[in-house]
């Protein structure tokens, strides 16, 4: 009896510290979108992702001409030389001067570098996207394993509880026995010993409800002292849209609608762009030139606007051409580089198309036989009632013994475990089954 009030107060004191803490109401739907939110993987893909935005708009800019301007001041002091109106001035003195200049630079032909440099990015960026598509499955993915943990263990919790608070009931009935004469005091002794061992259950199912409440909590990042009270979904009579198809109707569907997949291809396009890139340097490069530059200097008496503007500018243009010939292996290098690259991302295709065959059959699989165990334990669950209804009422009229009867109780209390463990393991399939379909969203 002392380490039933033992008990009874750690469990008190338990659960009154859990209500102590700040509690949010929320749903599956909010759980997700704060996660989205708070993620710090998913958070870096977004701010990535404006990387190769920039990165794109670059590429496309590089069609345009590239325009510099320049300027400079500065002072010598010592021997000048100075040409001035066709005379060479040679003084000693300190010699202020100020010069500018733009400049500007057209590409004519390169090899197709650019344009194909601007494919590439833009597969670049498509890929990022599809990319941020699967992280959000992912992250809602783990989500929604915790938050169904969660309701799993909240379950137990209630199921042991309800286990316990009949068994004090039991041992009530069977103390009134004992004084009537109708039992002995064994049976009375392993009643109290049965209802210590649930106490026990009980605050166990307790600390695991509350640990993976917390664990929840800090996936969605909700701060110190604050958890999340979680509303319940929707258990009974689910019924999936894919276990009407076939297992090669569900593989077309995965490789139509998983984002990862569609990014790796989207990679091996653009890796593909750059390898042409990197052979593009190896080309000649013709481009259109023109320079303008001037400068003013103290030797020269005159105004800086004369100088600037009307004495001392210069203008050249023309086109320039550049051929490759020997730059120590670096576009070599380069082509060999991008080649690689290529060839890993081909590599990384093939593995996971390979894994999404996999995964595909295997949620199927797993979520057949969830679909079975769910209609089992369910017949498991309404025979251990018939049994322990059947139990009960023998001991009570003292035909059969305490161990029947506990032994009916623990069928009972199993069978509500694994009932109510096979309808949330039943509806996480499915969800995994979606998952490795590519089709998970919020609702």
């Amino acid at each position: 009896m002392i380490k039933i009030l033992i008990t009874s107060l750690v469990l008190g004191l338990f659960i009154g510290e859990l209500k102590a803490q700040d509690t949010i109401p929320l749903s599956f739907q909010e759980a997700v979108k704060i996660g989205l939110k708070q993620n710090l993987q998913f958070q870096s893909l977004i701010n990535q992702q404006d990387v190769l935005h920039m990165e794109k708009r670059a590429a496309q800019m590089g069609h345009l001409p590239r325009l510099n301007l320049n300027t400079s001041v500065l002072q010598t002091v010592g021997q000048q030389f100075q040409q001035v109106e066709g005379q060479l001035i040679v003084v000693n003195q300190v010699n202020n001067i100020i010069d500018g200049g733009a400049n500007a630079q057209m590409p004519i032909y390169n090899g197709g570098l650019r344009i194909k440099n601007t494919q590439a990015t833009r597969y670049f960026e498509e890929a990022g996207e599809y990319g941020l598509s699967r992280a959000s499955q992912e992250v809602m993915f783990n989500i929604a394993q915790q938050y169904l943990q969660v309701l799993l263990d909240e379950e137990l919790y209630r199921i042991a509880l309800e286990n316990l608070e009949n068994q004090k009931k039991q041992l009530e009935q069977i103390e009134g026995f004992v004084e009537a004469g109708l039992r002995t005091l064994s049976d009375q002794y392993n009643q109290q010993s049965e209802v210590a061992r649930l106490e026990t259950v009980a605050l166990n199912a307790k600390i695991q409800w509350e640990t993976d409440l917390w664990t929840l909590a800090e996936t969605l990042q909700l701060g110190p002292n604050k958890l999340p009270a979680l509303q319940s979904v929707e258990m009974e009579n689910m019924e999936s849209a894919y276990m009407g198809r076939t297992l090669d109707e569900l593989y077309d569907l995965a490789f139509e609608n998983r984002p990862d997949l569609v990014q790796q291809q989207l990679l091996e396009e653009g890796n593909i762009k750059m390898v042409a890139v990197s052979r593009s340097a190896m080309l000649p490069q013709l481009n259109a030139f023109f320079n303008y530059n001037t400068f003013f200097t103290s030797l020269d008496e005159r105004s800086i606007r004369d100088q600037f503007l009307t004495i001392f500018p210069r203008r050249a243009y023309g086109i320039s051409l550049n051929i490759p010939i020997f730059n120590n292996f670096d576009n070599k290098v380069a082509v060999a580089r991008s080649k690689v690259n290529l060839q890993n991302q081909q590599l990384e295709k093939s593995a996971l198309e390979r894994r999404v065959t996999q995964e595909t059959k295997l949620a199927y699989e797993n979520f057949k036989a969830s679909i079975k165990r769910e209609e089992t334990t369910k017949v498991q669950l309404s025979a251990a009632e018939e049994a322990q209804r059947a139990i009960s009422e023998r001991f009570r009229l003292g035909v059969s013994n305490f161990v029947d009867l506990a032994q009916a109780n623990q069928q009972l209390v199993t069978a509500q475990s694994d009932y109510a463990q096979s309808l949330y393991t039943l509806y996480f399939q499915e969800v995994i089954l979606r998952f490795a379909l590519g089709v998970l969203d919020v609702d």
